[in-house]
């Protein structure tokens, strides 16, 4: 198995990888050898490091061959060139996406992916990722469906003002998830809708209690294309503690989010790079945390139900709930891909593709519970 990119997503799927008995090796790649290196320790002995610069494409093909998947788990903007990649170099890929238009290219690719007998599945995550195959698993329980409503949170488990919030991946990702459009179900037409909008409240089990929801983009992903003409009502929201939306709307709707270059005291500055930055140098990293999801179903004249996940850091691996949640999600996919088990070849999204009952029994083995209720 090809991970690429040794961060903290990268370090959960070789971990991830690594236990499975059918895996011979692991290899881990970056353009940092090091960080492969301190990935590759911390894995085992299955674990090999190797120096890559993913921008070059011969390097990566040659690198390709002879795994039975590569992940990636690098910045979206080098997703598709690493789909093309996979395609030349025979081999099985996936990636954590996170961006709809990268997204969109890599499924344009099928018919090449068909060609070579392989499959390339974008957007393997957690949100979007792993709440695709939720929905496609609760979505075959019903006869006829009506509305899907998804809810997903990182969140530290000591919340520190003036955000109550922690890097757990890319702040440009963050960033991205905040000010780009959501796209939803409404009415049954595929609409979008303005992110940091709509806030609601949901309630969990302490020590949580009364959350916040609201609109934020990506985490619907190809699932608004996959259920047109099927529901009426789809959408995803991100969970914070309360009070999180108003504060970092505030700083949106200051311009601090905007990528647009303005000159200060003669320099030529842009505000996303200064605010990024400050995020990455002011938030907590790496301090425990939990992970929340809830999917929603209701059909069948009435019925509705709901899945429930609850997360939280190992502190018998030293994984994070995040970590969990996203890099082991995507790692099943990978096996999935490498075992066989994905017999619908081509660049496909995940809901339509992933054995959703398989892939349940695979997050239970990595003690990431379900909880399921009928009302």
């Amino acid at each position: 198995m090809l991970v690429l990119g040794a961060g903290r997503m990268g370090l959960g799927a070789a971990f991830d990888f690594a236990q499975q008995p059918d895996v011979d090796e692991v290899t881990v790649a970056d353009i940092d050898v090091s960080k492969a290196r301190e990935v590759a320790q911390r894995v085992g002995p299955k674990a090999r490091p190797v120096h890559l610069d993913v921008s070059d494409r011969e390097a990566v093909i040659g690198l390709m061959r002879g795994h039975g998947a590569a992940l990636s788990c690098v910045v979206y903007k080098l997703n598709e060139h690493l789909a093309k990649c996979a395609i030349e170099a025979g081999t099985n890929f996936c990636d954590l996406g996170g961006n709809n238009d990268v997204v969109a290219a890599e499924l344009a690719l099928d018919d090449e992916a068909r060609r070579k007998n392989i499959n390339v599945i974008p957007d393997c995550g957690l949100a979007p990722g792993m709440v695709a195959v939720l929905v496609a698993h609760g979505a075959q329980r019903f006869t006829t469906l009506d509305e899907i409503h998804i809810r997903v949170g990182g969140l530290p488990q000591n919340p520190k003002p003036p955000l109550d919030y922690q890097m757990v991946f890319s702040v440009e990702g963050l960033i991205n998830e905040y000010i780009e459009q959501a796209r939803v179900i409404r009415g049954g037409k595929v609409v979008e809708v303005e992110s940091m909008t709509e806030v609601e409240a949901l309630d969990f089990p302490e020590p949580f209690g009364t959350m916040e929801a609201f609109q934020t983009s990506g985490g619907t992903s190809t699932l608004p294309e996959t259920f047109f003409g099927k529901v009426q009502e789809l959408d995803y929201k991100t969970i914070r503690y309360r009070g999180h939306c108003d504060k970092f709307k505030t700083m949106i709707d200051l311009g601090l989010c905007s990528s647009t270059p303005i000159v200060v005291d003669g320099q030529s500055v842009v505000p996303r790079r200064v605010f990024g930055d400050l995020l990455v140098g002011t938030l907590p990293h790496d301090e425990p945390d939990y992970v929340l999801v809830r999917v929603e179903f209701k059909g069948d004249g009435g019925k509705s139900l709901r899945y429930d996940i609850i997360d939280a850091f190992d502190p018998a691996t030293g994984l994070s709930a995040m970590m969990r949640t996203t890099a082991f999600p995507a790692a099943i996919v990978a096996l999935m891909m490498a075992r066989g088990d994905i017999t619908n070849k081509g660049a496909l999204p995940q809901e339509r593709c992933v054995p959703p009952d398989l892939f349940m029994t695979e997050l239970a083995k990595r003690r990431i519970e379900v909880k399921q209720s009928w009302a």
